[in-house]
């Protein structure tokens, strides 16, 4: 079973799933063992092709850290927490963790994009 620990100690997804924004980006961090990676890649591509079924999902992107990291990073876009949360709360989603090596920590956070003048577009 997938281990989750707060990003945020402060404000952990569990707090963030009962806001009212549209659009979110989920970011969530994962570390695992190293000889479990290869456990962790299939429950992930589970998990993402369950959750790229659900009403609200956009897209989502994995990544790796390199020079032999063993954390990887995945962002999702929802179109609203109200998706996002009734697929994470989902009990079918929350049988596809339970496919998630022993060794793996994810710290999953919902985000808004923010405009900054010249450099980034906002909401």
């Amino acid at each position: 079973m997938l281990d989750l620990r707060p990003l945020d100690k402060n404000v952990p997804i569990f707090q963030q799933l009962a806001s009212d924004i549209s659009p979110v980006v989920l970011v969530n961090v994962f570390e695992v063992a190293e000889p479990d990676i290869p456990a962790l890649l299939k429950a992930w591509e589970s998990d993402a092709n369950w959750m790229k079924q659900q009403p609200g999902y956009i897209s989502t992107q994995l990544h790796r850290g390199i020079a032999g990291s063993t954390v990887f990073l995945n962002y999702a876009v929802w179109e609203s927490v109200a998706h996002f949360r009734a697929a994470f709360t989902h009990p079918d989603f929350q049988n596809v963790l339970e496919q998630y090596p022993t060794s793996a920590v994810a710290s999953p956070h919902l985000f808004s994009r923010l405009a900054v003048p010249n450099l980034c577009v906002g909401p």
